[in-house]
C-alpha cells in the first residue's frame, strides 16, 4: 500500500487563517485555522478517506484557490470555479451539494429549506449536523444557512465569522 499525498497551504483572510488542502487534482478541504492546530483532526479525517495520507505543504497546488478566495473577499468575484471533491457520508454529500446548488451569493435559506430540498423535510437536525461538518468553509455556503426564525444560529467557524460573511455579501437578517 502506498501513501496518498495531500497538499496544503495557509492564507490569511478577513475571517482569520484558512487552510486549503488538495489531493493534487481537486481541493478536498478548506478549514478555518492552521495546520499546526488542526493536524490531529485532519489526520483522522484523512485516514478515513485516503490510503496512508501524508500532508505536504505546497503552495503551488492551492494558489488558484487562494486567488479566488482573495477575489471573493475583495468583492471582485461571487463564485468559485475550482474543482473540489466531497469526502463524507452520502447524506452529508447530498446536503453539501444542495447548499452549492440552491443558495446563491447574497441569499439565505433555512435548515428546513435544505431538508425539503433534499427530499427529507423531517431531517432538519440531521441537515444541521451535516452543515456543521461542511469541509469547504466559505466555498460551500453553509454560512448562508439560518434558523427558521431568520436568526443566525450555529456556525462551525464561530458566529462572528458567519456574521462577517453575511455582511460581506450584504445579506440583511431579521
Amino acid at each position: 500500500m502506498g501513501e496518498t499525498k495531500l497538499y496544503y497551504d495557509e492564507m490569511v483572510s478577513p475571517v482569520g487563517s484558512l487552510l486549503i488542502i488538495s489531493d493534487g487534482q481537486r481541493i478536498v478541504r478548506i478549514d478555518y485555522g492552521l495546520m499546526a492546530d488542526l493536524e490531529t483532526q485532519l489526520q483522522k479525517w484523512g485516514d478515513r478517506y485516503f490510503d496512508h495520507p501524508v500532508f505536504v505543504q505546497d503552495a503551488k497546488k492551492v494558489n488558484h484557490v487562494k486567488e479566488q478566495l482573495q477575489a471573493y473577499f475583495q468583492r471582485k468575484s461571487q463564485e468559485f470555479s475550482f474543482n473540489f471533491a466531497f469526502h463524507g457520508t452520502p447524506f452529508q454529500q447530498k446536503v453539501w451539494q444542495a447548499l452549492c446548488d440552491t443558495i446563491p451569493y447574497g441569499v439565505t435559506k433555512t435548515y428546513k429549506d435544505i431538508a425539503v430540498t433534499i427530499g427529507n423535510p423531517k431531517a432538519v437536525r440531521a441537515v444541521g449536523g451535516a452543515v456543521n461538518k461542511n469541509p469547504f468553509s466559505i466555498v460551500v455556503p453553509c454560512h448562508r444557512v439560518i434558523g427558521t426564525n431568520g436568526k443566525m444560529v450555529g456556525y462551525n467557524g464561530g458566529l462572528d465569522k458567519k456574521e462577517y460573511l453575511l455582511q460581506h455579501e450584504q445579506v440583511l437578517l431579521v
